[in-house]
């Protein structure tokens, strides 16, 4: 062990020197990437089923594929599987709950959910000392099969704008007990299979109802974010709650719009959309997850995508602006490497973005000279950034490879199969 500290410390001192060499800190990159929170899902332990009703079936669009063993089944367990997924990821960090992860010994329709069902949650994260964010679950209901805040009839209408307002007073009480705003989320799914007659109509509700919810005065310990999405399954043709509705909602209301990595066409750039965003609104919120061909939330890589987003923020000088959180879900692997594989992912490409030499960069633009642009940024792919990882990681008492596999493999042998088979 010692000799394995004393290698990593000396690749460390090598990668520092070479960094300072173009104008990079290596120490207050790591300064800012250990205090940047990254915001992780609930939905991946469990396939989002919840523990309103964990066994019901998903509807809204949403789908996760694969049985693999060990799914969490109530919130004592998931909570355990997110400490092993917490002991693993370095950095500062937040937990992101949608409503029906709510607990409660009898039923609790949605639009009556409290604060007093979701105080386990925040005794535990009072324990992990991270934030809490939460969501309003407006699917997988009765009530949502055909539309929620859009929907014609303003009696089902008014049950998802009081299941709204009263997700806004579960966000504030989290703000208030773990001293960091929560960020809540409002996501829809209604929309159109096929090309609908009226598109004006259903936008109009939208707005009164986002209009009823975001005017209520329920506290100021919370921060509210609408999501946008291009398409769904069940909403092809046409999606009232687009981005650029969103968008002109955000800026005239003074809210936080949510940039979904799987919400837009695949070939968009989604990482170009931030500057954007941030012309016009002070924050916003980030859904980084992965898109193949459709909204699927593939378990984030450390991709070109990925290392983009990444990138915007850094150079907006947006990390204090830029609400980080995961949103992907698969159940064809454990699902604990799965949120542990994302989240790491999600903070070296941070880590990339902060080991950039801005000052060249900036400097090479000003000037015009586009040469020296393009060999700056080609040249950063080959500096020593898993140098200043590892002494990352080790820093954080964290494994700085592919050893945090070892924990989750103990764990998935001593307690997720004892949970049963495929579930």
């Amino acid at each position: 062990m010692k000799e394995a500290t004393q290698k990593i410390n000396t690749a460390y001192k090598l990668a520092q020197e070479r960094y300072a060499e173009i104008g990079v800190d290596t120490a207050e990159a790591l300064r800012k990437l250990n205090e940047t929170p990254i915001s992780i899902h609930c939905w991946q332990g469990d396939d989002v089923r919840g523990f309103e009703n964990p066994t019901g079936e998903l509807t809204g669009g949403i789908q996760t594929s694969g049985n693999y063993p060990g799914r969490a089944c109530n919130a004592e367990e998931l909570r355990a599987d997110l400490d092993v997924a917490f002991g693993l990821i370095p950095g500062k960090k937040r937990l992101n709950l949608h409503a029906i992860y709510l607990e409660s010994k009898t039923p609790v329709e949605r639009d009556a959910i409290e604060p007093k069902h979701f105080a386990n949650w925040v005794k535990w994260a009072k324990a992990k000392k991270a934030g809490l964010d939460f969501n309003p679950t407006l699917f997988s209901h009765p009530l949502s099969e055909r539309a929620t805040l859009t929907h014609p009839d303003a009696k089902i209408r008014k049950f998802w704008i009081d299941h709204c307002l009263a997700s806004r007073k579960i966000s504030d009480y989290f703000g208030k007990e773990l001293g960091t705003p929560a960020v809540m989320n409002i996501w829809i799914p209604d929309g159109d299979k096929d090309l609908p007659a009226d598109r004006l109509a259903p936008r109009k509700r939208l707005t009164e109802a986002l209009d009823e919810i975001t005017a209520a005065p329920c506290g100021k310990d919370h921060k509210v974010a609408v999501e946008g999405k291009v398409f769904g399954i069940g909403a092809e043709s046409y999606t009232p709650g687009s981005n650029d509705f969103y968008l002109a909602y955000a800026v005239s209301r003074k809210l936080l719009l949510c940039l979904d990595a799987g919400h837009f066409h695949p070939t968009e750039n989604v990482a170009d959309k931030i500057s954007t965003a941030l012309c016009f609104l002070d924050e916003i919120l980030l859904h980084v997850s992965r898109p193949v061909h459709w909204d699927s939330d593939h378990v984030v890589l450390l991709d070109d995508a990925t290392i983009a987003i990444a990138q915007e923020i850094v150079r907006c000088n947006a990390l204090e602006r830029a609400h980080i959180g995961l949103d992907f879900f698969d159940a064809s692997i454990n699902r604990i490497a799965a949120i542990i594989i994302g989240a790491r992912n999600m903070r070296k490409a941070l880590l990339l973005a902060l080991l950039e030499p801005a000052a060249k960069q900036i400097e090479a633009e000003k000037q015009g000279d586009g040469t020296a642009r393009m060999a700056i940024f080609e040249e950063q792919k080959s500096m020593p950034w898993s140098a200043v990882w590892a002494y990352y990681c080790a820093s954080q008492n964290m494994p700085e490879g592919i050893q945090w596999l070892d924990q989750v493999r103990h764990y998935e042998k001593e307690t997720l199969s004892k949970r049963g088979g495929a579930q």
